[in-house]
């Protein structure tokens, strides 16, 4: 006589388990290395970057874009990557790989929100709130651009709350790209100006000037951006309804 035994299927609390463990160890992973950053973000001064970095010789820009997209994804200041970006690498090559890195870094923190608790997080909102995300996802690409020009906003944060959201990815990170260039050219001249005050070299006062002119070109975009938002809506509300022809035809016929 031979007894046969079956494996006893799976509880379902157990295969719920099974399908979030990615995105649970996902999670623990990123908020460890939050964690690990913030604790000793104070040790982390542009003195001590540029000089890491100068030790890498030839590959300093490639280690520098990387390390820029890591502070971006564990909450470190994209304010001292952009300075030390253009004291490091000039006023352009340091705004074209501070502007890339914060926007791959942006990106990535966006993805990890989507696809770790943007779910969670829907299903246990209040209503009040989610008409609040609601506005800001009717508003997609010019909410972004907005919250971009605004400095005081926590840069590492939004792009972690803009990932509950349900704006497209590809108008996030075109926005994105779009309105933190003026930000990303203005601190790296800035950056770029406090090196040639410190060696003696090139003209700081041109550019300190050119990077505090791009910084007050900043505080005018986002009325800028209001006004022309405003008047779309308005053009769109006065502009009459398109004619019916094939009513217009039929009435016409004899």
């Amino acid at each position: 006589m031979t007894t046969t035994s079956s494996a006893s299927p799976d509880t379902p609390w157990l295969q719920r388990l099974r399908k979030a463990l990615p995105r649970l160890l996902l999670l623990a992973v990123v908020l460890a290395g939050i964690v690990v950053a913030v604790l000793n973000r104070d040790s982390i001064d542009s003195a001590a970057l540029e000089a890491w970095i100068n030790g890498f010789g030839p590959w300093a820009p490639v280690v520098f874009f990387f390390a820029y997209v890591l502070a971006t994804v564990l909450f470190l200041p994209g304010l001292l990557f952009t300075l030390a970006a253009g004291a490091l690498f000039g006023p352009y090559l340091g705004t074209l790989i501070a502007l890339i890195g914060a926007t791959v870094g942006a990106t990535i923190a966006f993805l990890i929100a989507r696809y770790v608790l943007a779910d969670w997080i829907a299903a246990r909102t209040p209503a009040r709130v989610q008409r609040v995300i609601e506005g800001v996802e009717d508003e997609g690409w010019r909410f972004v651009a907005m919250t971009r020009l605004i400095p005081f906003i926590p840069f590492n944060a939004l792009n972690y709350a803009l990932g509950l959201t349900r704006i497209r990815l590809m108008s996030y990170v075109l926005a994105s790209v779009v309105f933190m260039a003026p930000g990303a050219a203005a601190y790296a001249y800035l950056g770029h100006a406090g090196r040639s005050l410190a060696t003696g070299d090139g003209d700081l006062v041109q550019n300190a000037l050119l990077g505090l002119a791009v910084l007050g070109l900043i505080g005018f975009m986002p009325r800028l951006i209001k006004r022309f938002v405003k008047g779309r809506k308005s053009l769109q509300e006065t502009e009459p309804p398109a004619p019916d022809t094939a009513s217009e035809a039929k009435s016409g016929s004899p």
